[in-house]
């Protein structure tokens, strides 16, 4: 009979540190079946936790990402569509190909200069009054205004979109979380409307709208509401916990803070690390047995669902050794922090050109930051890793 290894157990301390129940885990194997805590403790699932295996989970394609192998399964795909995280090919590669033609790196790049200026805002808020909450005045007004202008998303409508994004990566309970997905489904439909009857723009999402395949292929409005979500939602949560836990890990580090100060050429390593040593995403989103897979010594059985630990996968010392250690000077090479495979974050650019703008210019604009209190609580759930509140002081 299979062991169920019950994460609920562990209270509050698995949502703060969950590093040693992973170790833990994976000095007895790479997979194992887990109960979630509350508030999805009536949920079991697969977990695998070692880096070779979670690597080669990402791209086996016996690991489907559509729920539909699943009877019955009921997942904000029934709400939103299907997106990018939700599609297996060929439909994936379709989907995949389309929204590549408008997201381009050439259009993350442009966007610099705005990055820039918006980062410079911030600080600019945040003035001369010496202490604030870094998370609340700036890891998260940057990225989201970013994804919301690069999207099209009008700015009096952010605080609302920012609390349906809270609710659904970071859930207090299953019906508000289902609350949040309704409510930004009805807004997304709302907001696609408005643009396909205002005109040409030159936001992504009226590209997305406006973009048709050299077959003449385009996507369907579910699909756009659906696309809509995934990087909006993922466009800019990832990036908030990605600059909120860089800073917390420098600002816990004195000896590294020094030298990316004496050094911004440092910033790379410092984010390469980060991503490894805290990643933004702690597990990537649920994957489904489409036939039994042997993981280690274990056997998932078909239908059943299958969460791959990237926090896990970046602390396993068989593939980084002293994984608790941040150590920017170390090979972060292979990290699995942005995904493996078909399913490679198509943000990660994004991601890091933000993230080193803000660092470096966080850096420069507060050369004595430090830390004002303790750092936390930590994110519920199970889907992103990242602190609600970051006080500082300069």
């Amino acid at each position: 009979m299979t062991e169920i290894v019950d994460l609920g157990a562990y209270g509050e301390e698995f949502t703060r540190d969950p590093y040693p129940v992973y170790a833990a885990l994976r000095e007895r194997g790479p997979a194992h079946l887990v109960r979630l805590a509350p508030p999805y403790d009536e949920m079991y699932t697969w977990m695998i936790v070692g880096y070779e295996e979670a690597r080669a989970a990402l791209t086996d394609p016996r690991l489907a990402k559509n729920p539909s192998v699943l009877d019955g399964t009921a997942l904000d795909g029934d709400l939103i569509g299907t997106h990018l995280l939700l599609a297996d090919p060929p439909q994936h590669t379709r989907l995949r190909k389309l929204v590549a033609r408008e997201f381009t790196a050439r259009r993350v790049e442009a966007l610099a200069p705005r990055v820039q200026a918006v980062t410079d805002g911030l600080l600019d808020a945040m003035g001369d009054r010496g202490r604030t909450d870094l998370i609340d005045a700036f890891a998260f007004p940057l990225p989201l205004t970013v994804i919301c202008e690069l999207l099209g998303v009008p700015a009096m409508d952010r605080d609302a979109f920012r609390a349906m994004s809270n609710e659904v990566v970071a859930p207090t309970g299953a019906d508000a979380e289902m609350a949040a997905v309704t409510q930004l489904a009805t807004y997304l439909d709302e907001l696609i409307e408005d643009k396909r009857c205002s005109g040409p723009a030159d936001d992504l999402l009226s590209a997305l709208i406006r973009t048709t395949a050299e077959d003449g292929d385009q996507l369907s409005a579910d699909e756009l509401r659906a696309m809509a979500f995934l990087l909006l939602v993922a466009g800019h949560e990832t990036t908030v916990n990605l600059i909120g836990n860089a800073v917390h890990a420098l600002l816990t580090h004195p000896a590294e803070l020094d030298a990316v100060r004496a050094d911004s050429g440092r910033l790379d390593a410092v984010i390469e690390e980060t991503l490894r040593h805290e990643g933004p995403v702690e597990n990537a989103t649920y994957r489904f047995s489409t036939e039994p897979v042997e993981v280690g010594e274990v056997t998932i059985p078909a239908g059943q669902p299958v969460l791959v630990s990237l926090a896990a996968a970046g602390h396993d010392p068989g593939r980084f050794p002293d994984p608790g250690r941040f150590d920017p000077d170390r090979s972060t090479q292979g990290h699995l922090a942005f995904g493996h495979g078909i399913h490679f974050c198509m943000g990660a650019p994004l991601a890091r050109l933000e993230a080193r703008i803000a660092l470096r210019t966080l850096l420069e604009r507060c050369p004595d930051l430090a830390l004002d209190g303790a750092a936390g609580p930590w994110l519920p759930g199970m889907l992103v890793r990242g602190v609600r509140k970051l006080p500082v002081k300069w």
